[in-house]
């Protein structure tokens, strides 16, 4: 049965009908998937240009887009999956289309963190200068990343009237309802994270402070946000996402707290340390080049 695919933004004056996906010959490309990776790709640039602040090296950083991504990605699945399963129970094979949409942001956080610690453990680098970088890049990730929900019509919120509403026709009812659309709030206040926290690491004064604010600031936004959804993953009562992303937050919060108490020196940062290793390393070739002058 054919309906109508627009989507519609009367506070705005807007109406729009993007599509699922597009050809390339015999090709379908699925623009969800597309969002997704383009959002990867300008984390991962955003990691390289700043890698050397964090005492990384740039093959750190493909290193472990290479390593990591994958693992995360099927974490975020996983995740959705599990707390999902009677939309896969009786068609198990639709685990894999991935493409339809269905990957939980906790689960691809959770995946990265256990994939950041053992890569750090294997390259002997700081798992909190890492996770600092990891996390701004989460933030451009995400916020990017939450346009494929867009196109796929999916995680938007409770029905509203409110000026942003998002109107999707409904085929069982035969009209358009206007919902909260809680991809784009997400989207803005991820975007919002990261030039904040942008800017605070410039002038962070221990290694995990920055993870530590993605931390409180995503987790306070995804626990208002996420009690506006309608397609929320369940455990019993509870909204899985929602009580992760409170208790994330709130300990996050404790650390703060506790860490601002403790006197920091920030030539201890591992960027600093990295740094200083460097500039000394090279000292003796300078002075060599002197003498020989």
């Amino acid at each position: 049965m054919r309906y109508d695919t627009t989507i519609t933004f009367p506070g705005l004056g807007l109406s729009v009908d993007p599509g699922r996906s597009f050809s390339l010959g015999p090709l379908t490309i699925h623009y969800y998937g597309v969002i997704i990776a383009v959002g990867l790709l300008l984390a991962a640039f955003y990691g390289l240009r700043r890698s050397k602040e964090f005492g990384l090296k740039q093959d750190d950083i493909l290193d472990g887009v290479l390593g990591i991504v994958p693992f995360a990605v099927i974490c975020a699945r996983a995740y959705y999956c599990i707390f999902s399963w009677e939309e896969y129970a009786s068609h198990p094979i639709q685990v894999l289309y991935i493409w339809e949409g269905g990957l939980a942001i906790y689960g691809g956080v959770i995946g990265a963190v256990i994939g950041v610690i053992v890569f750090c453990k294997i390259k002997r680098i700081s798992l909190g200068a890492t996770l600092d970088l990891v996390a701004l890049g989460f933030l451009i990730g995400q916020s990017v990343g939450r346009w494929g929900n867009f196109f796929n019509r999916e995680a938007y919120g409770a029905v509203t009237d409110s000026f942003l509403r998002m109107g999707l026709y409904q085929p069982a009812l035969g009209r358009f309802e206007y919902y909260h659309p809680t991809f784009l709030y997400e989207s803005v206040w991820n975007a919002l994270g990261f030039l904040l926290l942008h800017f605070m690491s410039k002038k962070r004064q221990y290694d995990g402070q920055i993870a530590l604010g993605y931390a409180v600031w995503y987790g306070a936004g995804r626990t208002v946000i996420e009690g506006l959804r309608m397609d929320s993953l369940y455990w019993g009562s509870f909204r899985v996402s929602q009580m992760l992303a409170l208790i994330s937050c709130v300990a996050a919060v404790a650390v703060l707290i506790w860490q601002a108490a403790r006197p920091h020196d920030r030539a201890e940062l591992f960027g600093n340390r990295m740094a200083f290793k460097e500039a000394a390393e090279q000292l003796p070739d300078e002075q060599a080049s002197d003498q020989e002058l």
